[in-house]
C-alpha cells in the first residue's frame, strides 16, 4: 500500500504526437486541417439529416448521431492538442485532464454501440423489410440512442474515477496527446491493480457485446443477400450496406490492434498511433464514407446548397 503522505500532482505534462521541436509547427497545420474536416464533414451530416425531409429515416437518424459522436470525440482531443503543439509548457491541470479523459470515454464507449445499433438497422432493413419501420420504429430508435449516450457516460464516470483514485506523485509527464487510461497508470506511484482490472474488464466487455453484435447482424445479412436471385436485387441490397461495413471494419480494425498486440511489442507509442486513428482520423473518414458512397446525402447536400429552404419543406 502506498504511505498516505504522497504529494498530489496538481498538473500533468503531454508529451504530444511527437516531442521533437521541428515538428511542432507542421504537425499543428496537419491536425489543424484534420480537426477542420471533421468539424465540417459530421457538421454537415448532422444539419444534412436534420433538415432535409428525405434524409428522416431511422438509417440516418443513427448516422446523425454518430456525426454528433464522432464530432464531440474530437472535439474532446484536438484542440488542447493543437494548443500544445505552439506552446512550450505543455501542461494540463488535474481536473482538467480527468474531465477530458471522461469526456473521450463517454464518445468512444458510445461510438462502439452506435455501430452496433446501426449493424442492427440494417440487419433488419435487409432481413425484414416489411416490418422495418414497425420494428426500427421512432420510439425504439430514440430508446437505443439514449441507452448508447447513457452507457458512455455510466462507462466514463466508473473507470475516470477509478483512474484518478489512485495516487500521482513526482513523476507527472504523460506520453500520449491526450490523458488517457493507460499512460495515466503508468505514472501512479500507488497499486493500480483494481483500476487496470476495470479498465480490462470494461474494454473488453463492451468489444465483445458491440462486435458480437455486428458479426451476427452481419451474417444474418450476408445470408440474406446471397438468397437474393437478382444480381440487381443483390447490389441494391450490399449497397445499404456496404458504407457501414466500411466504417465499422476501419473502426475496430484499429482498436483490435491495439488490444491484441502481443505484450512483447507493445508500446505506448504504438498505443499513440493507434489513438490518433481512432480519435482524429476516423472522425474525419466517416462522414466521407457515408456521404460519398451514398446518393440520398450528395442529392441532399445538392438540394441544400442550390436551396436551402427547399430541404426544410413536409419536415
Amino acid at each position: 500500500m502506498a504511505p498516505r503522505n504522497l504529494s498530489h500532482v496538481t498538473e500533468f505534462i503531454l508529451v504530444g504526437v511527437s516531442d521533437l521541436p521541428e515538428l511542432q509547427v507542421p504537425l499543428f497545420f496537419v491536425f489543424l486541417v484534420i480537426y477542420l474536416l471533421t468539424a465540417a464533414g459530421n457538421l454537415g451530416i448532422i444539419t444534412l439529416t436534420t433538415v432535409d425531409s428525405r434524409l428522416q429515416t431511422p438509417m440516418y437518424f443513427f448516422l446523425r448521431h454518430l456525426a454528433v459522436i464522432n464530432f464531440g470525440n474530437s472535439t474532446v482531443i484536438a484542440p488542447k492538442m493543437l494548443v500544445n503543439f505552439l506552446v512550450s509548457k505543455k501542461t494540463t491541470l488535474y481536473y482538467e485532464c480527468a474531465t477530458q479523459l471522461g469526456g473521450f470515454l463517454v464518445f468512444i464507449v458510445a461510438e462502439i454501440f452506435m455501430l452496433a445499433v446501426m449493424a442492427y438497422d440494417r440487419y433488419v432493413a435487409i432481413c425484414n423489410p416489411l416490418l422495418y419501420m414497425v420494428v426500427v420504429s421512432r420510439r425504439v430508435c430514440l430508446l437505443l440512442v439514449s441507452l448508447t449516450y447513457f452507457y458512455g457516460f455510466c462507462t466514463a464516470i466508473v473507470v475516470s474515477s477509478c483512474v484518478f483514485s489512485v495516487s500521482y506523485c513526482s513523476s507527472k509527464k504523460i506520453n500520449h496527446f491526450y490523458c488517457d487510461n493507460v499512460p495515466l497508470l503508468a505514472l501512479s506511484c500507488s497499486d493500480t491493480y483494481l483500476p487496470e482490472t476495470v479498465v480490462f474488464i470494461s474494454a473488453a466487455t463492451n468489444l465483445f457485446f458491440s462486435m458480437s453484435i455486428v458479426l451476427v447482424s452481419y451474417f444474418n445479412i450476408v445470408l440474406s443477400i446471397l438468397r437474393i436471385r437478382s444480381a440487381e436485387g443483390r447490389k441494391k441490397a450490399f449497397s445499404t450496406c456496404a458504407s457501414h461495413m466500411m466504417a465499422v471494419t476501419v473502426f475496430y480494425g484499429t482498436l483490435l490492434f491495439m488490444y491484441l498486440q502481443p505484450q512483447t511489442n507493445h508500446s505506448l507509442d504504438t498505443d499513440k498511433m493507434a489513438s490518433v486513428f481512432y480519435t482524429l482520423i476516423i472522425p474525419m473518414l466517416n462522414p466521407m464514407i457515408y456521404s460519398l458512397r451514398n446518393k440520398d446525402v450528395k442529392a441532399a447536400l445538392k438540394r441544400f446548397m442550390t436551396n436551402p429552404c427547399d430541404s426544410f419543406k413536409s419536415l
